[in-house]
């Protein structure tokens, strides 16, 4: 899918070839949420490209430069018994955050769900975040108080 907008702004599905772009904003992404992006150009490569390539994502372009992007894979809910698209991430450049770059990354991946048929999307975001509360609350999205927790197995 590519979205082209009468703002320069252009939507479009990532593949392997925009991995090495896409470190820069990944790293951003963490940074920003107190962490560390530790994935590899040929780990991200591969999972864009790979066969049975696990992730989705898209990309922001403005102009020449990348100022955003989301990715998504496809998860099963034992709840309910069926798949869904898990948001993985969806992050936006500072200087880009108020003029509809989320909410157009945010449109793409939800039309990849329904083109694939997909009940709902599900993601999560720190809850100090709350600029991305109150966006994705605006988006439609229900709030479901949990708890995220990350065990090393190595």
């Amino acid at each position: 899918m590519t979205d082209a907008g009468n703002d320069g702004l252009c939507i479009r599905l990532a593949t392997g070839a925009d991995a090495e772009a896409m470190l820069p904003l990944i790293r951003s992404h963490a940074s920003y949420e107190h962490g560390r992006a530790s994935v590899s150009e040929a780990a991200l490569r591969s999972a864009l490209d790979g066969t049975s390539a696990p992730l989705s994502a898209w990309i922001a372009i403005q102009g020449r430069k990348l100022v955003g992007y989301a990715s998504a894979t496809v998860d099963f809910s034992t709840w309910t018994g069926r798949p869904f698209l898990h948001l993985d991430c969806l992050f936006v450049q500072d200087r880009c955050r108020g003029l509809g770059v989320g909410a157009r990354l945010l449109e793409a991946v939800r039309a990849h769900a329904v083109e694939r048929e997909l009940a709902e999307m599900q993601w999560q975001t720190p809850d100090w975040n709350h600029d991305a509360i109150r966006f994705y609350r605006r988006e439609g999205a229900l709030f479901l108080p949990k708890a995220r927790f990350f065990l090393s197995v190595r």
